[in-house]
């Protein structure tokens, strides 16, 4: 028996006979756990003795393996009178163990294993999961992408051509942003919003325990496989104090994590093992930690950038990005690459529902906090000068003297967003823009000029009305209605977002294609998004706000207030009571808000919680200045 531990069966790396030796050997590994991604991107997860599965591997391997499709998300496909699933394992990406370190073997002396194979739901002989979304999106584009290329003479690629393409590769990576707090502090939004505009926590060094979790967490990542290549502190944070025994108290910070590129499905898999090993690691080390996109109200929230590329290998082994123009001097772009980017931003309304689907998601979205809030791309004042804008939606990233780093890196995902649906949105949008410029026969110079128009120009692809590019701080240099206009207005609430979907049915056929994202699937991602927005707004966010309009109490008396305090609570409490106190005259904002979600009305529904929000916004603020006059 090995007296290491195993954390990692790459893919195709051992036969049967040599895999069943291997975790014979390995009698630390005690269970697996077959992982299958639904709708919502929940994983699942059980307890299968590795016994069983070592008896009966032909079963596993080769057919499937039967669960209840009820306990998943998958509405409208699997409903309760017809609610088996059948788990088929993946024999095509890694496998990892999962070790519980608070559970030691008695037998071996070592933290019990749980092995991690992912796999495909198959509901009446269709996959129905996120992964094979992903998975056959992927396999979909690369053959279509590789019957184009040898179709037509692409500009700026003539250094594939003379030599067969042997394989298209589509390579995509996740950035992960978090926040960790020591448990039970409360974050104190003044102090929080004051260090973000000061800088003060951006890449500042990181100390005890944050910093050993941190470190564990990367050693961890690298044992798995992932190769990460940096974390540090991001942009939010305030300083830690300590304790008589000189450890850190009050922590609140937030950090970030990145590792290596890999294919698509494999990417979507180590994101969700990065996400896993993470949290367990911090948890260990004391702390809490968030992938909310937005845990913190009126601060910087967190975001899971989402890289982009194509590429192909010749038969020769030499592998070019399909991004990157034959000159890295003379353009920023191949009619490639200028093809997929316009297809991202072109049919982003119907991208955006599959990375934005909860009320956490759009929370984020707001102007002022570095994520992004409209339509708009970035390439760079010149070929030598890449782009830094930090203010676009998606912006090329590229080195000139490093052509295969060519990328695009879409800045709206968070931690939460399903990554192998979002992926495949996003590739499916390419594909569509690559497939017009390459059959447009345009040239590099006409595509730059095509993405750079002027809104109101006409274009062969991209939609008249519309600019799609800037060079300038989109936040900073445009006003809300310039910026609407440009580049178009997002959506405010997880109902506007999906109604996207119905409102762009053209968009949705490129969605389509291929048939990978059917319309039954789109039905239900959609339905349950909106089953998950209404249910956290009636259970959740309403009595949230309800306590905010119950804290904010009078603070003064006749004896110790002054007319200024009486006017700032008589105004006060009248937002209150408009908010959240009902009579025989009026119902109250969150009682007309909880009776449209009752019935079902989603347009009033979205209307009164942009109001909701707008109003307990100006509440807090309101009692904020009052607060303030009080000695």
């Amino acid at each position: 028996m090995s007296s290491e531990l195993l954390y990692l069966i790459p893919a195709g790396a051992y036969s049967k006979a040599a895999l069943r030796k291997l975790l014979k050997d390995h009698r630390e590994i005690r269970f697996v756990s077959l992982v299958g991604i639904d709708l919502a991107g929940n994983d699942t997860d059980e307890k299968i003795p590795i016994s069983i599965f070592i008896d009966d591997m032909d079963d596993f391997l080769g057919g499937a393996i039967q669960t209840d499709g009820s306990s998943v998300v998958l509405h409208g496909i699997a409903t309760l009178n017809n609610a088996k699933v059948d788990m088929v394992c993946d024999t095509g990406v890694n496998w990892t163990v999962d070790y519980n370190y608070e559970h030691v073997d008695e037998e071996t002396g070592k933290p019990v294993g749980t092995l991690r194979i992912p796999c495909f739901l198959v509901h009446n002989g269709v996959r129905v999961d996120s992964r094979s979304i992903l998975f056959n999106t992927a396999n979909y584009i690369k053959h279509e992408l590789k019957a184009l290329l040898s179709q037509h003479k692409v500009s700026g690629l003539e250094n594939i051509y003379g030599e067969e393409i042997e394989e298209v590769l589509l390579t995509a990576a996740t950035e992960l942003e978090f926040w960790v707090k020591t448990p039970d502090n409360q974050a104190e939004v003044e102090k929080l919003s004051a260090s973000q505009v000061m800088q003060e926590q951006y890449w500042a060094r990181t100390k005890g325990e944050v910093r050993t979790a941190l470190e564990e967490a990367l050693l961890a990542l690298e044992i798995y496989g992932l190769e990460p290549e940096m974390g540090h502190k991001e942009v939010g944070g305030v300083k830690a104090k300590v304790d008589p025994s000189g450890h850190l108290t009050s922590i609140i910070e937030q950090l970030e994590i990145d590792w290596k590129y890999s294919n698509a499905l494999q990417t979507a898999d180590n994101e969700l093992l990065a996400r896993t090993v993470i949290k367990e690691v911090f948890r260990r080390n004391g702390l809490d930690l968030t992938f909310q996109a937005k845990p913190i109200p009126g601060v910087a929230g967190s975001g899971e950038h989402t890289h982009v590329g194509i590429a192909v290998r010749l038969k020769s082994g030499k592998i070019v990005n399909l991004f990157s123009p034959a000159d890295m001097k003379e353009n920023f772009l191949s009619a490639v690459g200028y093809g997929a980017i316009m297809g991202i931003l072109k049919n982003y309304e119907v991208i955006n529902p599959f990375i934005s689907s909860t009320n956490d998601s759009l929370n984020r979205l707001k102007p002022g906090f570095e994520a992004p809030v409209c339509i708009v791309t970035s390439l760079g004042n010149s070929y030598a000068d890449p782009s830094r804008n930090r203010t676009i939606l998606a912006g090329l990233v590229r080195d000139i003297n490093k052509p295969l780093a060519t990328r695009f890196e879409v800045r709206s995902p968070n931690p939460f967003t399903n990554t192998y649906i979002a992926l495949s949105a996003i590739y499916l949008s390419i594909f569509d823009g690559i497939k017009a410029a390459i059959t447009a026969g345009k040239s590099m110079t006409e595509l730059e000029a095509a993405l750079s128009k002027e809104a109101g120009t006409p274009a062969f692809y991209l939609e008249t009305h519309r600019a799609y590019r800037s060079e300038h701080d989109v936040f900073d240099d445009y006003s809300d209605q310039e910026r609407d206009r440009l580049f178009g207005k997002p959506p405010a609430t997880v109902w506007e977002n999906m109604e996207n979907l119905s409102k762009y049915p053209g968009k949705v056929e490129v969605l389509k294609a291929g048939d990978t994202l059917r319309q039954n699937i789109i039905d239900g991602f959609v339905s349950g998004a909106l089953l998950r927005w209404k249910t956290e707004l009636i259970n959740k966010i309403i009595p949230d706000n309800l306590e905010a309009v119950r804290d904010a109490v009078k603070l003064h008396s006749a004896e110790n207030g002054t007319d200024i305090d009486d006017r700032n609570w008589s105004e006060i409490n009248a937002l209150r009571i408009y908010l959240a106190k009902d009579s025989s005259a009026q119902k109250s904002l969150f009682t007309r808000l909880r009776d449209a979600l009752t019935d079902s009305d989603h347009a009033a529904a979205s209307a009164l919680q942009v109001e909701m929000a707008e109003k307990v916004e100006e509440l807090q603020g309101l009692y904020d200045a009052y607060k303030k006059n009080m000695i």
